[in-house]
């Protein structure tokens, strides 16, 4: 079971337009930043992605991803799930839609902002099979769990997907660490999770409550992402205690 890390950056990535870098150093490459989402793949090939970044097409081919076999959502933010437009190409070869999955709110706003996907339109098909996560335990080869997770004013959909007897866990854009997200992520071997920057922020994880909430979900693996332009790789990663990786774009990781 593995970890591909297709993009890293908060939602207007790094560098801003503009060419605005903050305190990266554009020649660290591993500071280039596109919008967040990642794969999470089983030793039977099974693959599941989890957000459609606003950047996935260019994610899927700089990876050489040319299929996944179901997809999840965190939420319906811009930065992901914009890029939904890119899975009709994996539509092409399928007798049916691409399994989908959210939480039942972001079901209705997906629904009501791309209605052509999950619809069919002008003789096209339906491209994603959209269902609630909520009644949803297995996966395309994985056993899966998840947990709503404060937001800001809204919430976003941590997950939890188990293969191989492994765990690796995907909690971005939260702000609050609850007993429930706690229970959901308990002893994962890898926790992927939010964390914007040093400073606090009102509606994501900032580094100390993103590695405080590794520790006391006992996680075995910490890894950052949705990083914003403050996080320079190279001393982010001198500043971290072991255990805890610094996320980038195309990292891939074994649970």
């Amino acid at each position: 079971m593995k970890m591909l890390m297709l993009g890293s950056g908060t939602s207007t990535g790094v560098p801003r337009i503009g060419n605005d870098w903050g305190e990266c150093d554009p020649s660290e490459p591993r500071n280039r930043r596109t919008r967040v989402s990642i794969i999470i793949e089983n030793s039977a090939g099974g693959r599941v992605l989890i957000d459609t970044s606003t950047d996935l097409r260019a994610q899927l081919l700089a990876n050489q991803i040319g299929k996944v076999d179901a997809v999840l959502w965190t939420h319906d933010h811009a930065d992901h799930c914009h890029g939904i437009d890119d899975l009709r190409v994996m539509r092409y070869d399928r007798s049916n839609a691409l399994p989908g999955y959210a939480s039942e709110f972001t079901c209705q706003r997906l629904r009501r902002r791309f209605d052509y996907i999950f619809e069919g339109q002008f003789g096209y098909p339906t491209i994603i099979e959209l269902g609630n996560v909520e009644k949803l335990r297995l996966l395309a080869g994985f056993s899966v769990n998840s947990v709503e997770m404060p937001h800001g004013p809204v919430t976003s959909t941590g997950f939890r997907l188990e293969a191989d007897g492994k765990s690796i866990a995907y909690a971005t854009d939260f702000s609050e660490i609850t007993p429930a997200m706690l229970k959901c992520f308990a002893s994962v071997d890898m926790l992927v999770v939010d964390c914007l920057r040093r400073k606090p922020h009102p509606t994501h994880a900032h580094l100390e409550m993103a590695i405080d909430f590794g520790k006391k979900c006992r996680a075995r693996q910490i890894v950052l992402t949705h990083l914003d332009k403050s996080m320079d790789y190279r001393p982010l990663c001198a500043e971290v205690p072991k255990g805890v990786i610094v996320g980038y774009d195309g990292l891939e990781l074994p649970a």
